[in-house]
């Protein structure tokens, strides 16, 4: 078991994982913090698929509570700790938070590393945040096809490169997992799952539209765009079930 020491983010537990209850702005400047002093963290960027992953998994929920930073990306997590009377300030989603960061990045020239998608996608995405954030160094990227027999490797480019952000897009599945692996090596400041992010900056897919955004919607948007996404997505309605039946133990700790 993984102990860590007692963060300085306020959080409220949702399940037992420790999510943050600051705003964007202060997550950005406590981030920043961090890479100023060189501090290893994990960013999870928490929905409730992830939170219903970990209570069937106990290794992915050991990744989730080991975590340095979990972030209520998804708006069920929003609404699971205001519904519980433990509200966050706002929804920090993980697509808006990269971005953050990178803004951020061009004030300090921070070095940035890309892991994930397929080779055509993280070329693009690598090309056009450069562009659109020319202050900052895209000092690496690798797709993420690939193996643990090349995990070695990749880890190896990945040092070499001596970034202050890693962001990596292989899928919750995995991308969490795999940072939790290797972040002791790894050492950087910011290590952070970004799941289809890379497919939208690349252009290859479209983010909600901001009428969805607003009405707390991507989730069905990104259904309606992706029907066979349905299975992932009976995990919402299982959630919402669980926390409404379970609310006086849901924020207790674990």
């Amino acid at each position: 078991m993984i102990v860590k020491a007692e963060s300085p983010v306020p959080t409220v537990p949702i399940f037992g994982i420790r999510v943050s209850k600051i705003d964007m702005k202060a997550t950005v400047a406590y981030l920043t913090e961090a890479v100023r002093n060189r501090e290893p963290h994990q960013v999870i960027t928490a929905n409730p698929i992830m939170v219903m992953t970990a209570l069937e998994n106990p290794a992915y929920m050991e990744i989730m509570k080991s975590a340095e930073l979990v972030v209520p990306d998804g708006t069920g997590v929003v609404w699971a700790a205001e519904y519980c009377r433990e509200p966050v300030a706002e929804r920090v989603a993980g697509f808006d938070l990269l971005h953050e960061l990178l803004r951020q990045g061009e004030r300090y020239t921070w070095k940035v590393y890309l892991l994930g998608s397929t080779p055509e996608v993280i070329q693009e995405t690598s090309s056009r945040l450069q562009t659109q954030y020319p202050g900052i160094v895209i000092s690496g990227y690798h797709d993420g096809y690939f193996g643990p027999d090349d995990d070695e490797k990749i880890i190896s480019g990945i040092l070499e490169a001596q970034p202050d952000l890693l962001f990596v897009a292989r899928g919750a599945d995995s991308q969490e997992p795999w940072i939790a692996k290797y972040k002791s090596r790894l050492n950087i400041p910011v290590m952070m799952g970004v799941g289809g992010s890379f497919d939208v900056i690349s252009g290859k897919t479209k983010r909600a539209p901001i009428a969805f955004q607003k009405l707390r919607a991507e989730w069905l948007y990104r259904l309606l765009k992706e029907p066979t996404r349905y299975k992932r997505m009976l995990a919402l309605p299982k959630f919402a079930v669980k926390v409404m039946r379970e609310k006086d133990k849901v924020t207790k700790a674990q």
